[in-house]
Formats: C-alpha cells, structure tokens, sequence
C-alpha cells in the first residue's frame, strides 16, 4: 500500500455502472457517488470514462450534461480532467480525474466542426469505431474491413488539429492500421489484450501491437474476463502475464493499464452485445467474473501487489500503472 499511495494510477477505460446516464430526469445519485468513493480508496488518480457509445449528437450531449452534474454535486470526490496537469492536481488533491472519452464516434454524426464543440466541453478521448462500421471505418466484428474512410481522414485531420487523442480499441485491423499511419499524432489502444495470449476478435496480434508501438502510440492491457488466458477463471497473474508479454514485444515504455473493468455492470445488455445498440448479436460473452482480488475499484492495489510479487522493480511499476499513460496524453495533448 505504501507503494501504491504514492502512484499516479491511470486506467485507459472503465466502464462501471455509474447509476443514471442521462436518459433518465438529471439529479445527483448516490450509486455513482459510491463508485467515485471506491475509485479514490482504490487509489485511482484517473480514468477514461466513456460518455458516448452509440448515441448521436443529442444522446451524447445528455450524458455529458449528467456528467457535468456529477462533477458538480460530487465535486470532494472528483475533479475533470482537460490536460496532463489535471491529472497531476487531482493525485495532489485526492481526487479522481475524470477524462471524458467516446468508444465511438457517432456524436459527430455526419458534422465534423461538432468535434470543436465536445473538445471544448472536456471529451479528450475518441475511438474512431465501435465494433462495427460507421461512416469513419470498419470495426472489429465487421464482416469485411474496409478500412479508412475519406470521412475518416477528415476526422483525423480535426482530431489532430483539437489534440484530443485517437483509440483503436474496438477498431478492425484495417481500419486501425491506417489509423496509425494516416494521423500525424500517435494513437492508442486504451484496452485491448493480447491475441498470443487468447485468440479472440477484440484482441490485437504481436504485429499489430508492433506497429502502434513503432509510430509512437500506447497500449494499455485489457482484463476483461472473456479477453483472458482463463476467461472467468482468469487470476490477476494471468493479467500481469498480458502485461509481461505486451512489454516483452514493444517495450516498457509505452505499456499502461485499461482495464475495461465494470462494477456493478453485467456487461450483458443488449446495448453493448448488439451493433448500434439494438440490432443484430455480435458476440456472448458469456460468464465474466473478474478475479477474487478485484471486485470493485478499492481492490486496485492488488494489481501493484501482484506487479510487486513477481519482482518487477518499482521504476517499472511507476510507469505501467500511470507514469507511462501520464507521458504520453501530455505529448498528445500539448502542454
């Protein structure tokens, strides 16, 4: 714990069940307060909270509105996080960082300047594509990758230019390699896993990792049960062994953690199984206990614990659990 508390620990993407999301009438509510209050006991300095998915411009600007709520009413507890230096200030004020992030891109509908407009809000994080296609690319369960959109370019374009950082999470190969050596920024994988590991659409090859790593883009190692080497039955060691082997393949430096990890969240609904939220079945996923030791975000020094038991030394350990993913949103950001 000594460790632990000293850290700047940073998740790529979290995706607990935060209570009321914007669809409901907007007041403060105590189920996402409790959820901030585990993250702070766990010690998470910030995270990448996803405030879009499948909603268009109207749906989006909802829940950024319940998260403006939230930031208000739970304002002891967390703080937004618009820059690097943020995310420094809430480790020195005891809070957790709120990055506002899209797993997709459908806010922008088909209207590029609205990007302008969420960056000024504080979204700070865009996936180009949710698992299926859209108007900017092919996502992984596609049928057929097409890659990169005219569309696409544009968006990077303006991406680039606002400095709000690009992810390829749940992006098809295609599209995501042309990602990386079309944007004049480096990207990432906020949380994938490793396909050496579990063969499985949603994880990323040794050479795909390879190639975001040699543009000078960022991974962070995913956990969620059915990504793992046991799926449900998958340890915390089975976790730092994705990790072990994502370093041993693109290095230390450019290696962090995105655990996609939901308490409270069944992970089951329709809306996260089913392109564009309701049609047809893209994946079961069936069972998805997380490990023993990590049953909601105050159990977050176990993973150091178990970085710790394997020897890692701490230098390594400051980096992967935040100093690396610090690095590089301030090189993507700007200052």
């Amino acid at each position: 714990m000594a460790l632990h508390d000293d850290l700047i620990v940073i998740d790529g993407l979290v995706l607990p069940n935060w209570g009321r999301d914007g669809r409901e009438h907007m007041r403060p509510d105590e189920s996402a307060r409790t959820v901030f209050a585990d993250m702070r006991r766990g010690g998470l300095t910030a995270a990448n909270a996803s405030c879009s998915v499948w909603e268009g411009f109207d749906g989006t600007m909802r829940k950024i509105a319940q998260w403006k709520i939230w930031l208000r009413e739970f304002s002891d507890l967390i703080c937004l996080c618009r820059t690097a230096e943020d995310i420094r200030a809430a480790k020195r004020d005891g809070k957790v960082g709120i990055i506002l992030g899209w797993q997709n891109t459908s806010a922008v509908e088909d209207q590029i300047p609205y990007l302008q407009l969420f960056q000024e809000l504080g979204v700070r994080i865009v996936q180009m594509t949710y698992n299926t296609q859209n108007l900017v690319g092919s996502g992984c369960y596609e049928t057929t990758d097409s890659g990169l959109s005219d569309f696409g370019r544009e968006l990077i374009d303006e991406l680039n230019r606002l400095r709000m950082l690009i992810d390829l999470s749940h992006v098809g190969p295609k599209t995501s390699d042309d990602t990386i050596r079309y944007s004049k920024l480096p990207v990432c994988y906020s949380h994938v896993a490793p396909r050496a590991i579990k063969d499985h659409p949603r994880n990323r090859t040794d050479a795909q990792l390879r190639t975001i790593a040699e543009h000078g883009g960022f991974v962070g190692v995913n956990m969620f049960p059915p990504f793992t080497r046991h799926g449900s039955d998958s340890t915390l060691d089975d976790y730092v062994d994705a990790v072990e082997h994502v370093i041993a393949l693109i290095g230390e430096d450019c290696v962090g953690v995105g655990t996609d990890f939901g308490w409270g969240n069944p992970y089951q609904p329709v809306y996260w199984t089913h392109d564009k939220g309701y049609a047809r079945n893209l994946v079961d996923f069936g069972a998805k206990r997380f490990p023993p030791d990590l049953q909601g975000y105050q159990d977050y020094p176990n993973i150091t614990a178990r970085m710790q038991a394997r020897g890692w030394p701490e230098d390594r350990i400051r980096k992967v659990m935040g100093a690396n993913w610090l690095g590089f949103l301030e090189k993507v950001w700007g200052a």
